[in-house]
């Protein structure tokens, strides 16, 4: 029947996590303020780690975390992140990964090489939220994005994924956008000009073609509305609460595209694996790992901006 949306029966994996990354999300959760993620519930969704049992026991491999149907019309379109039965581990009923170890559906654990290190594999994840929403962003310009000038908004990880997937689909003029002056300085080895928000340079009104928005605040909002040229486009990844900032009038006057940009397909995932297995991302110079007994202590700094890395990865 179309339109009918059922989980397929699952065959699971237990593994045995080697690396995890926090994620802004889990900030949220930290803080109280994500309703999907009520405690008490393990968090943690970015890991890596072996299969620890059954046939494929002792593979090495990256955890996709988005759970869906499989079955339903958008999943059979290469869609599932869209699955109105989707689930993903650290939001009920499915516990996360800051645990020795987590229990994944087959379908969605991705072998990575053996010369692969975990805190690479454990990007995926958020790399892949990036590389889905340049790509979606690049679908809608009106000219090549070599020749195109794009912005991204926020300097985390996503922000940072987003600039290095910018850079390797052929973007050449990008700006990086942060308050943080620390994680400025540590973005200066990205191929990326960067800028202070509210200072002179930040790109002036009007001039930028594809403007990626990986905060979601109504300040960021309020920014990608003025700096986004006539005819161009804002993708908005960022999930911060609140509605205001988008300049409607704006939008529809000059024609501006606002795209929303959720997760990943699968297709954007297995290539952000092919990508870090081939060392296309870079030198991840932007990631610090931090052991997961020390997990309490990582919130607590990444919540008073002690750490200027873009992305903490805890490891077991």
């Amino acid at each position: 029947m179309l339109g009918v949306c059922v989980h397929i029966s699952e065959n699971f994996s237990l593994v045995k996590v080697a690396a995890v990354g926090i994620c802004g999300s889990d900030m949220h959760a930290y803080h109280g303020e994500d309703d999907r993620r009520p405690p008490p519930l393990v968090l943690g969704h970015e890991a890596a780690g072996w299969i620890e049992s059954g046939p494929r026991q002792g593979t090495r491999v990256t955890v996709n975390p988005l759970v869906t149907c499989g079955y339903c019309d958008i999943c059979r379109d290469g869609r599932s992140h869209l699955c109105a039965q989707r689930q993903i581990i650290s939001m009920p009923p499915r516990p996360g990964a800051f645990a020795e170890f987590v229990r994944i559906p087959e379908r969605n654990l991705f072998a990575i090489p053996d010369d692969m290190p975990f805190r690479a594999a454990a990007l995926a994840e958020p790399l892949a939220v990036a590389w889905h929403a340049v790509r979606l962003g690049i679908e809608t310009l009106n000219k090549p994005l070599a020749a195109a000038t794009s912005c991204v908004i926020g300097g985390g990880a996503i922000g940072v994924g987003a600039a290095l997937v910018l850079h390797r689909f052929g973007g050449v003029r990008i700006a990086l956008g942060e308050p943080h002056p620390a994680r400025r300085a540590a973005a200066r080895s990205l191929p990326v000009t960067t800028y202070a928000p509210g200072q002179a340079s930040q790109p002036p009104p009007g001039s930028v073609d594809l403007v990626i928005d990986a905060v979601g605040a109504p300040a960021t909002r309020e920014a990608a509305s003025r700096m986004v040229r006539p005819g161009g486009t804002i993708v908005h990844i960022g999930l911060l609460p609140g509605q205001g900032g988008i300049d409607i009038r704006r939008l529809t006057l000059q024609e501006i595209t606002l795209r929303g940009s959720y997760c990943y397909s699968e297709a954007d995932f297995r290539h952000v694996v092919a990508t870090l297995a081939q060392g296309g991302f870079g030198s991840l110079d932007w990631v610090i790992e931090m052991p997961l007994a020390e997990g309490t202590h990582a919130f607590s700094a990444l919540d008073k901006a002690e750490i200027a890395a873009a992305k903490i990865i805890l490891t077991p």
